[in-house]
């Protein structure tokens, strides 16, 4: 059986909890492959809101198995507060969730080194989430991480200590003003292993081969967006994980020949959070108008989104370095009541107009080169067939298939499970 994938194609924070969470009823495994608690999946229906960081998005479906990848990093505090909130779903945790024993794990001095490192940086920061996450995939390369599975090994603590021993060298080495009760984080974060330590652990890359051998289907869930991909996003104001098609091989143990669909997540516009190059980012009413309507905060850090309108050249990138197959466009609601609507169909880069995504796209070497469609007024928050759609959205959505070359199959009019109409 294959395994089908779903992935952010912009800058992340394009949707992908709420799809996972209306697809997760026609697969057996739900598994999330890289990132960590940076990442933010909303879900909301039965008008409540739930936002995960680190369980995968098809926990709420109680048919099916969720598994926490070897490609991604752990911190158990958060997954404690996660499993907290899930606690009153009567969600049977303890045989649905099931944790790879060689993700890694972030630790509290993962958390300040981080912000140790940002805050060195200074006006050269690359807007991280403090969370860890960075200095912990740098321990995973750099081959002295803590894993889920040495959790089970008696010598556990020693290594705890000793890697710890070294991030307070490497905070001191960044000479800044950083206030911290280390003894505190770590009562908090021994309590948080002990409630870890009570779930399932799996030798996951087994796990999931046994399972696909015997007929099971598999959705991998992926985090962030492929621009800020650590090979193909824009760096350095990337992630620290693989977040395109290739990261989900290496992040599951699955082989490249077992991949099926490729589900590719993209808005109707663009947004992003934190620093980075940004072609399209709108400065005006229309930029606005997009983060009010859309309500563009972030799910982990709840800093405004910046927002601009479509790119579709990033977008034709996205799509050819994940081969995807099946494209979703999520708020196509928030578009709903502009006169014109811009669409980056070129870039102009040191002077001369190309297509495609160059080495770099800062601002004093790309400016956008703008195609205008038509904008529509109608409310599309009630609508449940393409048919309903006003004629000027559906010019639009074809309008991007014959750019990128991908069909649209899914249309998100609006943030509750329902509001998805399939095309």
């Amino acid at each position: 059986m294959a395994v089908n994938l779903l992935l952010g194609l912009q800058w992340g924070d394009e949707g992908k909890g709420k799809i996972v969470d209306v697809l997760s009823g026609d697969y057996d495994i739900i598994a999330r492959f890289q990132g960590g608690p940076n990442a933010g999946h909303t879900l909301i229906f039965d008008g409540q809101k739930h936002v995960l960081h680190t369980i995968p998005s098809g926990i709420f479906n109680k048919t099916a198995l969720n598994i926490v990848g070897n490609g991604v990093v752990i911190d158990p505090v958060i997954f404690q507060k996660e499993l907290y909130k899930l606690s009153k779903y009567n969600i049977d945790v303890a045989s649905t969730l099931l944790i790879s024993r060689k993700a890694h794990l972030i630790l509290p001095t993962h958390r300040l080194l981080d912000a140790a490192s940002e805050a060195a940086k200074g006006s050269a920061k690359i807007g991280s989430t403090l969370k860890g996450i960075g200095p912990t995939y740098m321990d995973k390369t750099g081959r002295n991480g803590l894993r889920v599975g040495d959790l089970e090994l008696d010598n556990w603590e020693e290594k705890y200590h000793r890697l710890t021993a070294k991030h307070l060298g490497l905070i001191d080495f960044h000479k800044v003003d950083l206030t911290y009760d280390l003894k505190a984080l770590e009562a908090e974060f021994f309590q948080a292993v002990d409630q870890l330590k009570k779930l399932t652990f799996i030798d996951s890359e087994a796990y999931i081969n046994e399972a696909l051998k015997n007929g099971k289907t598999m959705l991998a869930e992926g985090a962030q967006g492929s621009l800020l991909d650590i090979d193909f996003g824009t760096y350095p104001f990337v992630t620290s994980s693989n977040t395109t098609a290739a990261g989900a091989c290496t992040g599951l143990g699955v082989a490249p020949n077992k991949i099926g669909e490729v589900f590719g997540i993209f808005k109707a516009y663009t947004t992003r959070v934190g620093s980075g190059p940004f072609p399209t980012e709108l400065f005006d009413e229309n930029g606005e108008t997009m983060s009010r309507v859309g309500h563009e905060f972030g799910a982990t850090t709840g800093r405004p989104r910046r927002c601009g309108w479509l790119d579709l050249i990033a977008l034709k990138y996205a799509v050819e370095i994940n081969g995807v197959t099946q494209l979703m466009m999520m708020k196509g609601d928030v578009l709903s009541g502009f006169d014109s609507i811009k669409v980056c169909t070129a870039y102009l880069y040191k002077g001369k107009e190309i297509k495609h995504l160059p080495y770099s796209i800062e601002s004093e070497d790309v400016s956008p080169v703008y195609t205008d469609c038509k904008g529509w007024k109608e409310d599309l928050t009630g609508m449940t067939s393409k048919e309903e759609f006003p004629s000027e959205l559906n010019d639009y959505i074809a309008f991007i298939e014959d750019f990128v070359g991908v069909p649209i199959r899914v249309v998100s009019v609006g943030p509750d499970r329902k509001q998805t109409v399939l095309i």
